[in-house]
């Protein structure tokens, strides 16, 4: 993954300014930069790069996975990208795209596909061809693109990458993280929502928000063929249901360690985790596990066990409150809002991010989404005992929200890290599949402690140890023990929390 920002300044030279976000966002892409400022383009080490002198720019930071990734902005004709994100079905589109077009490749970045596709269908504005660029992407990404006329920015489906704008004192503006933002002056941030294009008229000095079709499957048009289609499949029982999704997780784990020599996963010694980590050895890439907990927290003690019983090395940070004291701050910096819960979340990946850093690690997975899902949370429980069958309503508003509740956070923890993460249970196809899922085969009874049932029986289907496929959902926080450290002990310290609020200007404490 990477950073991405964009500037536009009226009437004002930003090359400075632009400069200055890159600088901010180094952690997202430590190894190489590159700026497009007014019709030139500069590439090249951040310490030693010049950014020529204009209004509007556009700027990149790479973190190098696999391949001979480039530095970018990336140029076509009159196109210019800047893309974050990973393509999984860049070698299908590649070989598509060969034969529908004369598009000639020149590197074998995952990016250029989408440089590619935006040649194949443009024709005279950007705008439209977006969202047939868009239908034929399998990843998760943030891209800006620029015609010399109009720029356009966008985010994947769900929102696994995050990406802000704002428009303050003249300047115009968008980054993979907010502080970029606030570094030049812009205050007032907002998250750009999945399914919506950011679109900048430039000879209007105007932007709009663009409504985008959704790619999942109970928003689309009952109309459309899609539909049409799947409302001809027969109801299937629960062990087609079962099938099928076995298949589709160990593909989207497949397809998201492809090229790795190395994967490590956020190790909590639960189902979701243990899940990943059982396929990720199966298909023979070296595996990590990391772990985060306060001595004797659940999470260490299972995390523990799977690890010997699997044969599998873990790697753990322990923490107490002089950890938690120390972090804090870190962790804060890292997911931009004040938050309670999502810091006691955040600081365990930002704790296991750091310790896959310093092991080497470029990508990590973890099991975000499946609780969403598959009913995993508590709550499911009572709104499944109100309304049965309908509160699968309530599992897809969850799913549509973890932009911003949920995959914002554990991006940028990792990110500060230099770590990419990767989230296999929300790939497209397992979340449309979930949703065609009975609930009353994720939750057998209104009294069923344990939730999230076939994806359990999947588990052990995988050959998860069974006391891991049996064992209760505890949330990352409470798990690990660092909501406790933090509730009871370090926020409660009033000379603390007055130097933390002393030390964010942007964050409301």
């Amino acid at each position: 993954m990477c950073a991405i920002t964009g500037i536009i300044g009226i009437g004002e030279n930003i090359n400075k300014k632009l400069y200055d976000m890159l600088l901010t966002l180094k952690h997202r892409g430590p190894d190489s930069s590159g700026v497009y400022v007014d019709g030139t383009i500069s590439r090249g080490k951040l310490e030693e790069l010049t950014v020529p002198q204009g209004n509007l720019g556009l700027g990149h930071n790479l973190l190098s996975i696999v391949g001979s990734e480039v530095a970018q902005p990336l140029k076509h004709n009159e196109i210019i990208l800047i893309c974050n994100g990973e393509i999984y079905n860049y070698s299908q589109l590649y070989s598509e795209i060969v034969r529908e077009s004369n598009y000639i490749f020149k590197t074998d970045s995952d990016s250029e596909i989408v440089l590619a596709l935006i040649n194949q269908y443009y024709n005279g504005s950007l705008s439209p061809c977006i969202m047939k660029v868009m239908e034929r992407l399998d990843g998760d990404y943030t891209f800006a693109a620029y015609d010399g006329k109009d720029l356009v920015a966008v985010r994947d489906p769900l929102g696994v990458k995050p990406l802000y704008y704002g428009n303050e004192n003249g300047i115009f503006g968008f980054a993979s993280e907010k502080k970029a933002l606030w570094k030049v002056g812009i205050n007032e941030t907002i998250s750009l929502p999945p399914n919506s294009m950011l679109y900048y008229q430039k000879t209007a000095s105007s932007h709009e928000l663009i409504p985008l079709p959704s790619r999942l499957s109970w928003k689309v048009d009952p109309s459309s063929e899609k539909s049409k289609t799947k409302n001809t499949l027969i109801n299937p029982d629960k062990e087609h249901f079962k099938r099928i999704l076995k298949d589709l997780i160990q593909k989207s784990v497949q397809k998201r360690i492809k090229g790795l020599d190395k994967v490590g996963i956020l190790f909590s010694g639960g189902v979701d985790s243990t899940i990943l980590a059982v396929i990720c050895k199966n298909l023979g890439v070296q595996t990590d596990l990391y772990a985060v907990g306060s001595e004797d927290s659940p999470d260490l003690i299972f995390a523990r066990k799977v690890a010997s019983d699997m044969d599998l090395p873990l790697y753990i940070q322990m923490v107490d409150e002089a950890i938690v004291r120390e972090y804090t701050s870190l962790v804060l910096n890292a997911i931009e809002e004040w938050n309670v819960m999502k810091l006691g979340v955040g600081m365990t990946g930002y704790l296991a991010a750091k310790l896959a850093h310093e092991n080497g690690e470029r990508v990590m997975l973890s099991g975000q989404g499946a609780d969403e899902l598959f009913g995993g949370y508590h709550r499911y429980l009572d709104l499944y005992h109100q309304k049965g069958e309908g509160a699968q309503e309530d599992l897809k508003g969850d799913v549509e929200n973890l932009y911003h509740v949920n995959l914002e956070r554990d991006d940028k923890v990792c990110m500060a890290s230099s770590v990419e993460l990767r989230v296999p249970y929300l790939d497209l196809q397992i979340i449309d599949m979930a949703m065609d899922i009975p609930m009353k085969y994720k939750i057998s009874d209104p009294s069923d402690k344990m939730r999230k049932c076939i994806l359990r029986e999947v588990a052990s289907q995988l050959g998860v140890p069974q006391e891991i496929v049996k064992r209760p959902k505890k949330a990352a926080q409470y798990g690990s023990g660092i909501h406790k450290i933090l509730r009871k002990r370090v926020l409660k310290d009033q000379e603390y929390m007055g130097q933390l609020k002393k030390s964010f200007k942007f964050i409301d404490i």
